[in-house]
């Protein structure tokens, strides 16, 4: 095939990284986690003919689960990179916490309800999910002990030493404990509700992820009960970390948990009583909304609003723990809870690790946290002319966060104003209800515009937020529907109706990413818009389809799921293969969050097999396995961790020297290509297909923050040579960030 050029990004002037990871030590470095004997595996699968090779083995599949824990260990090995401030390497270590939240919420939960029921399914890698289990408890705890050494050894004497201090209670001073005492008096005390277990007291019904104490208690009480335990919930209203005054300090920031404070005080709680222990716990529980279908009725958003109640008291699948609570008491609450040893997680620090994430409100230090930066945005956007002739004249390709975000609110803000529209049609998925996007919907329907928007209440976790939405446009005069019932609606669309003149022409907005403001700061996401009378025609035909009844509507341009996207890449795919066959050239790169769908897989694996050059840029899970000679030698599976998520999702084709390039909502998963509202748009215009492929470059030769999928299931992070840095972000944001550029 003939070869790209490859994109020197460092000539860019970008200033290379210090050296990485100088401070890790021996024991800290990342584990890889196996997820089956693979070397064995692999030799096996070589050795057979090809003809003897089924594309459908479970030994070439990664267990999804499991590939899903990795990401979240390359997340966490953020927090030991120098390259990266020291508070957004302690935000690293937060947002590890959260995903593993989200991972035991929804993940693990799934697969002890299959175990509870009796439906176990394995997946592609032929898997049964009680050894799934067993691998994620032990390959969960060795991450959880290594984030709390991350934490203890390395971020909190490297923020002591830029005076941010968390201060433990062995070493307050008397000042400090004076303070604290008052706090506790004041705040503290007269809110909290401690519950001693008897009888007439029975364990409390702790909701998913609060944090609380057991306290073991010795001697009897005013009426005479004597039972050892009690349950003391901190009070959800009360601030974890607390700063504590510049008057009670010696300079800096100073702070302490409110952990410490409660078990500082704890023999106030029970007065008379004595307190031989006190130990802080968070129970994580089943935090997948069920909503049945066939039970809906004709009420999604009231189904929604009934079940939103139940989410907090699912059942149980993890408990965190203070790691010296004794082992009577821990095996209480796991029979409490009905949970086993492999379901307990011994916590050398604050349990609910997240909540650090309010030391960024708290600590006013820029210095610590990188350096804010300006979106660029394209010269003729940027005039005066407004939107709709910029539009008119041309497609425009925008990459948040390097490129800014603001054209598209200011799309539908000048929309809401103008006269001449006469329609607005959007999606949303998560965007929030009093956003800039929301106040310029509510403002276009008081305005008398036709506003129509689907917006997909089951986004998860942010449903209440979702159905509050849709209230407010309710009430603004907007129609609101809810997609599809049975496949939620995932497509980034915006379709505004403009007269001009006799005629009524369509603007088109379609992205890769949610309309929501703060993601645009912080997520990679492509934003495309147009007035192509097909792009045009297509939306409006795919908005028939989510907001009336209709058969199914041919599209001219896009790929639409559940119907033409799947089925149109693996054409594409076996396109590439047909032509490396033939001996011309092929080339096919694909970027996505996640890859798992099993005849994608196995496409692309056909396509290697045929001699087709194959680059993955997969963020999080990946099924496929790479390096196998004679199925998978010519794929190349990388994933980049860095500054911002990654969240483009793009198929490139090179379709015999003439390049095919889709820009999606949708990742390479089952649930996106067969039960999702989907759609992936062709990029027309020669510049910008030649521009993305000139940006996946940029990924295919980071060096610094990416990592490279084996055929063994680990993942290595790339290792630079002295003078020859390469950073897709650092690339994209000298290019494309701080500047007013032509196109």
């Amino acid at each position: 095939m003939s070869e790209q050029p490859v994109i020197e990004v460092e000539k860019k002037e970008i200033a290379p990284p210090a050296e990485m990871h100088t401070e890790i030590d021996a024991e800290l470095v990342l584990e890889p986690i196996p997820e089956q004997p693979q070397d064995p595996t692999k030799i096996a699968i070589e050795e057979r003919l090809p003809e003897e090779i089924d594309l459908a083995d479970p030994e070439l599949y990664f267990n999804r689960e499991l590939s899903h824990l990795q990401f979240n260990a390359r997340v966490l090995e953020q927090a030991m990179d120098e390259n990266h401030p020291i508070l957004n390497r302690l935000m690293f270590l937060c947002i590890f916490s959260s995903n593993m939240d989200e991972f035991f919420e929804i993940r693990v939960a799934g697969l002890k309800s299959q175990l509870e029921y009796s439906r176990e399914k394995n997946g592609p890698d032929g898997m049964h999910p009680k050894k799934v289990l067993g691998l994620i408890s032990e390959h969960a705890h060795k991450l959880v002990r290594r984030q709390y050494r991350i934490l203890n050894d390395i971020i909190f004497p490297k923020l002591a030493d830029e005076n941010v201090r968390f201060i433990r209670r062995s070493l307050w001073t008397d000042k400090q404990s004076n303070w604290v005492r008052r706090y506790f008096r004041d705040n503290v005390l007269p809110i909290i509700s401690p519950v001693g277990l008897d009888p007439a007291h029975p364990f409390p019904r702790l909701a998913n992820k609060t944090f609380n104490f057991v306290v073991e208690l010795e001697g009897r009480d005013a009426f005479g009960r004597e039972n050892g335990l009690a349950i003391v919930p901190a009070p959800s209203s009360l601030p974890r970390l607390v700063k504590l005054p510049d008057d009670v300090c010696e300079g800096g920031d100073n702070m302490v948990f409110l952990s410490s404070i409660i078990h500082a005080h704890a023999d106030q709680l029970f007065p008379g009583m004595t307190v031989k222990g006190c130990y802080q716990f968070r129970l994580t529980r089943n935090a997948d909304l069920e909503v049945d279908s066939d039970d809906i009725g004709v009420d999604l958003a009231g189904a929604l609003r009934t079940e939103l109640q139940s989410r907090h008291y699912g059942s149980s699948v993890r408990l965190e723990i203070a790691d010296n609570c004794p082992d009577h008491v821990v095996d209480s609450l796991l029979k409490q809870f009905d949970l086993e040893q492999q379901d307990l997680y011994r916590i050398d620090g604050p349990v609910n690790l997240s909540r650090l994430m309010a030391v960024l409100e708290l600590v006013d230090r820029p210095d610590l946290m990188y350096s804010p930066f300006s979106p660029g945005l394209p010269r003729k956007l940027a005039s005066a002319g407004g939107l709709f002739e910029a539009i008119r004249q041309r497609d425009y390709l925008l990459m948040h966060p390097f490129e800014s975000f603001s054209p598209v609110i200011d799309l539908l803000s000048e929309a809401a104003k103008d006269p001449n529209v006469v329609a607005i049609r959007q999606t949303l998925y998560r965007t929030g209800a009093r956003s800039p996007i929301a106040n310029a919907l509510v403002e276009a329907a008081r305005n008398g515009k036709e506003v129509t928007v689907v917006i997909e209440l089951r986004a998860r976790f942010d449903e209440a937020e979702n159905l509050a939405l849709a209230s407010r446009l309710q009430d603004a005069g907007a129609i609101v529907v809810y997609g599809v019932v049975r496949h939620k609606t995932h497509a980034k669309m915006i379709l505004i109706v403009r007269r001009e003149g006799n005629n009524l022409t369509r603007y088109v907005h379609l992205g890769t990413g949610n309309y929501h403001a703060g993601n645009a700061r912080l997520y990679t996401d492509y934003s495309y818009m147009t007035c192509s009378k097909d792009i045009g025609d297509d939306v409006h035909r795919v908005f028939q389809q989510l907001t009336g009844m209709s058969k199914e509507l041919k599209v001219k341009k896009l790929l639409h799921a559940p119907f033409t996207l799947r089925d149109r890449l693996l054409e594409m795919i076996d396109r590439e293969a047909q032509n490396a066959k033939s001996g011309e050239p092929s080339r096919i790169i694909i970027k996505v969050n996640s890859l798992t769908e099993q005849k994608l897989v196995q496409a692309l694996y056909k396509a290697s097999q045929a001699g087709v050059k194959i680059d993955l840029i997969v963020r999080g899970i990946c099924t496929l396995r790479p390096g196998i000679k004679g199925i998978s030698s010519n794929i190349r599976v990388r994933s980049i961790i860095g500054r911002f998520l990654e969240h483009t999702r793009v198929y490139y084709f090179y379709n015999d020297r003439n390049p095919e390039v889709y820009l999606s909502s949708a990742d390479g998963m089952d649930r996106n290509l067969n039960n999702r509202i989907e759609v992936a748009f062709p990029l027309q215009d020669y510049k910008q297909t030649r521009r993305v492929k000139k940006e996946l470059e940029y990924y295919l030769t980071d060096n610094t923050q990416s990592w490279i999928l084996q055929s063994d299931g680990s993942y290595q992070l790339s290792k630079p040579r002295k003078g020859e840095y390469r950073s897709a972000q650092r690339a994209l944001l000298s290019e494309l960030a701080d500047n007013t550029r032509e196109s």
